[in-house]
């Protein structure tokens, strides 16, 4: 089953999974919010740093599933592998998009 994304979207989980984070900040707005584990990371330059964090950590792969609108958001409900326990999980990934860019993400 294809899943149809949204460009930012898409591009986002080809850099997850590409460990391309330099492409990141072109889909992200300048002021993105993302929230993951707890905490909440703003901007381009600290959702990229976010990223390879993370990476290094879990050496994680996102698998997309589904994908819904609701109340204006795109959840891209996920499969999550990686080096921690438990894994793999299915998780959502949250999405706010404005203006062809993701403008937030929240991992639940």
């Amino acid at each position: 089953m294809s899943i149809h994304l949204p460009k930012p979207i898409a591009a986002y989980i080809a850099a997850e999974n590409g460990h391309d984070r330099d492409a990141v900040p072109q889909w992200f707005a300048q002021n993105a919010i993302v929230r993951d584990e707890g905490r909440t990371i703003e901007g381009g330059p600290a959702i990229k740093e976010w990223m390879a964090e993370t990476k290094k950590k879990y050496q994680h792969t996102v698998e997309p599933l589904s994908s819904v609108q609701k109340d204006g958001k795109t959840i891209v409900t996920s499969r999550l592998s990686g080096n921690f326990p438990g894994s793999p999980v299915e998780v959502d990934f949250v999405f706010g998009l404005e203006a062809g860019k993701i403008r937030s993400l929240e991992i639940r």
